[in-house]
């Protein structure tokens, strides 16, 4: 149950996305590009949440709902690592409803995560965000440990 403000989110239920999320999934996931100000192509978007569906694939999604309604969503994937025999689990997208923010959803979404990588025997969650999303790291300041590294990157044409 979304409670009133400055309370708790109660009842918090994470699980697997299913098909029947697709609508859901997709408002949450518009309004996480939005906060990012990104847009992408529509075949990605759709490939992206073909993927989740997917079994054979190393990306996934946990949703997190209350009273039937979805609330956040977050997409991770597993992967081989140089550092460890083992694999990491990268913690990719994390997106909570504006009304559901400080309720407990991003948290238990991260717990989540958590849980999945310690069944699958990842070693390691981690993630990225924007150094000005200063709510978020509230949280993550929390629940993990902020590393220090600086991300570069560089745009390959394909």
């Amino acid at each position: 149950m979304l409670s009133g403000a400055g309370e708790a989110f109660m009842q918090i239920r994470t699980r697997p996305v299913a098909a029947h999320d697709e609508a859901s999934w997709r408002a949450l996931w518009a309004g996480y590009l939005a906060f990012y100000q990104t847009d992408l192509p529509p075949d990605v978007t759709d490939l992206t949440w073909r993927r989740l569906l997917d079994a054979a694939e190393p990306v996934h999604c946990l949703v997190a709902e209350a009273d039937g309604a979805i609330w956040g969503i977050v997409n991770y994937v597993f992967h081989r690592a140089t550092w460890t025999a083992s694999s990491y689990c990268y913690l990719e997208d994390l997106f909570t409803a504006p009304e559901a923010r400080g309720r407990g959803v991003g948290r238990a979404l991260i717990e989540a995560v958590y849980a999945a990588a310690q069944a699958a025997g990842a070693t390691r969650v981690y993630w990225l965000t924007h150094e000005s999303n200063a709510t978020a790291r509230q949280l993550y300041d929390a629940v993990a440990e902020n590393a220090g590294f600086i991300q570069y990157r560089k745009t390959i044409a394909s």
